[in-house]
């Protein structure tokens, strides 16, 4: 019989499972259905599209995990399933978060307001920084997922030889050594952190400026503008909420090996994680013009207004 603390896990991680997959397949289905009806795709679109796309596999990968921690755990900790989750979840996570990181560079660039030379130069540049940023994050995300196949390999091997004496010793020691190397992983995740707080900072310095200075010429708070700037505001900082809460989640996760109650902390940093992978699509949907009119004309079941192609707005 299952205890209360697993039953609670398995019952929030399938609630978030839910509500990520319908609000990330909902992006994905408004953008494809548009990619595909016109043969084309903005970039901000193309971006989002992946990003939910590569959430998708996230939640699925999370849901494997959590329901052979709760079932399984011994093939969960020492199983090669444990190896190949871990490369995929390495894969995907980074990909991830670089995606996220273009995103928040997309959109201070497109919105953001400054006039220092550099970026101005970005600014005018904006396309070809996002693009290669796309491609430097499939590198760096192949990167990362191949330095922890090399160690998984060696790991592999070892298993499968009869441990006695000094090779008993050398397989700990690689297992340790497989271990230190997928909490370091984390490491590559710092980069893309600190480009998505300076974008998001510069960000909310632009628009908190442009509120204020529409506040003096219009001298009303209520003007319909200054309530757009201060909705985009707010949606940026709940997305910054959440980015650090999940880069916090997967620290942990990633860092429950060598910490106590292992198995504790890794179910409240999974529950975390897919939080939010939910959360954000729908921070994405709802300040989205073209998403959120779909999907509040879908909850009305109003199926003439579900007509993907119309233009978003640049809000994340």
């Amino acid at each position: 019989m299952l205890r209360l603390s697993n039953l609670g896990f398995l019952v929030l991680t399938t609630i978030q499972f839910i509500l990520g997959m319908l609000g990330n397949g909902f992006i994905g289905w408004v953008n494809g259905s548009s990619w595909f009806k016109s043969k084309r795709i903005s970039l901000h679109d193309f971006i989002i599209t992946n990003l939910a796309v590569s959430r998708i596999v996230l939640l699925w990968i999370l849901l494997i995990d959590g329901v052979l921690l709760v079932f399984s755990p011994k093939l969960h900790d020492e199983g090669i399933i444990m190896q190949i989750i871990d490369v995929f979840w390495t894969f995907t996570n980074h990909l991830s978060i670089w995606l996220t990181t273009c995103v928040s560079v997309f959109y201070c660039l497109k919105v953001a307001s400054f006039s220092h030379p550099m970026f101005l130069w970005l600014k005018w540049r904006v396309s070809r920084v996002v693009v290669w940023m796309l491609l430097s994050t499939l590198l760096l995300s192949c990167g990362s997922a191949i330095s922890l196949i090399r160690e998984f390999k060696i790991y592999s091997v070892l298993g499968g030889i009869d441990r006695t004496g000094n090779m008993t010793e050398l397989f700990r020691r690689k297992e340790k050594e497989y271990k230190l190397i997928h909490v370091l992983g984390t490491l590559w995740d710092l980069p893309p952190l600190v480009v998505s707080l300076i974008s998001y900072f510069l960000l909310i310095l632009s628009l908190g400026r442009h509120v204020r200075q529409m506040h003096q010429d219009c001298g009303s708070s209520r003007d319909p503008s200054t309530e757009a700037h201060r909705r985009a505001i707010k949606v940026i900082l709940s997305f910054l909420f959440l980015f650090l809460l999940y880069y916090l989640s997967f620290s942990v996760l990633t860092s429950s090996y060598f910490l106590p109650a292992t198995k504790m902390i890794a179910k409240i940093g999974e529950v975390i994680t897919m939080f939010y992978l939910a959360g954000h699509s729908y921070v994405l949907i709802l300040g989205n013009s073209k998403l959120k009119q779909m999907f509040v004309a879908m909850l009305r079941c109003e199926p003439g207004c579900l007509k993907p192609g119309s233009k978003g707005s640049v809000y994340p």
